[in-house]
């Protein structure tokens, strides 16, 4: 099982608290950092100073890492064009020799794009589909010849497909509790399907459906990695965990039961249990970026404990 740190950084936070929770994320021995694609804050928080980008954000952080995994859950496909986004994305893989993942989906959030001029179409589903097929497509055009995609929503014609990522394929992350349409999405681009916020019970259903869509169309069910993604909130004792849930605006027997939350043995249990529902990878939702002890606290008594 492969824990990762997933921030939400239209909350709060700078950069620079951003790649201290990176550098902390690298070295305790977390497999990789990840973070939300979003311009607008959520809920009763100030959200200052205000939102940072996802990808620059990346960028800066693939020269400041070495050894983790950098990506997005999810990119809002709605924030930029396919084209753009693929050009994007290989360059900061190359900026970090190769250790980037792309998180795509469709974008939900209304009012931010609202906040800040950009476009909400109602069709999100078909143009994701497409991008993900010009993003995919442009990265596996053979160098020297071109990528031509007419779609419904975007046309390309005789693109030079460049440039390419350092990996030999960028592992693509789709996610969502759609019962239908995103089961087969991920069936057909994903390398990984995540779960977000859901139950283990909600989990090993859609799980079944994405592994479904996968041999529906003669693809190895085995190879979509299956994932999780869920807040995490641990503590040494309950005065601990107590001030934790307290930091982040939230109730303890709460988040026991929507995320993993608890002492060490009750969250390595709680993940015991939506691996025993097919998950692989386990992305925590740090929702207070100063409390590194927390980290400390995870890599020490939860991760060491898990197979």
């Amino acid at each position: 099982m492969d824990l990762r740190i997933f921030t939400e950084p239209q909350q709060g936070a700078t950069y620079d608290t951003l790649l201290t929770v990176a550098k902390a994320t690298e070295d305790l021995g977390f497999d990789a950092f990840f973070r939300s694609d979003h311009y607008l804050k959520m809920g009763d928080v100030s959200g200052l100073p205000g939102p940072t980008d996802a990808w620059i954000t990346l960028a800066g952080l693939a020269r400041e890492t070495k050894r983790i995994r950098l990506g997005t859950l999810m990119t809002a496909g709605t924030f930029r064009l396919p084209g753009v986004l693929a050009i994007q994305v290989a360059q900061v893989d190359q900026m970090s020799g190769g250790r980037v993942e792309l998180g795509l989906g469709a974008g939900w959030f209304e009012e931010e794009h609202t906040a800040y001029g950009i476009p909400f179409p109602k069709e999100k589903i078909g143009r994701l589909e497409e991008q993900l097929e010009i993003v995919t497509g442009l990265w596996a055009t053979e160098p020297g010849k071109t990528f031509d995609f007419h779609g419904t929503y975007y046309d390309l014609t005789r693109s030079p497909a460049l440039p390419k990522p350092a990996q030999a394929k960028v592992p693509v992350l789709i996610g969502g509790n759609g019962a239908t349409r995103t089961p087969r999405l991920a069936a057909r681009f994903a390398d990984e399907f995540n779960m977000p916020f859901g139950t283990v019970e909600d989990s090993a259903r859609q799980f079944g459906r994405v592994r479904a869509a996968a041999e529906a169309i003669g693809r190895d069910a085995d190879s979509i990695t299956l994932s999780n993604a869920l807040v995490v909130c641990v503590g040494r004792d309950e005065q601990e965990l107590a001030r934790r849930a307290a930091a982040i605006g939230r109730e303890v027997d709460e988040l026991r039961t929507n995320g993993l939350a608890g002492s060490p043995a009750e969250v390595v249990d709680k993940i015991g249990r939506f691996a025993e529902a097919g998950s692989r990878r386990m992305y925590l939702q740090v929702l207070d970026l100063h409390d590194l002890d927390h980290l400390e606290l995870i890599s020490a008594q939860v991760q060491t404990q898990l197979p």
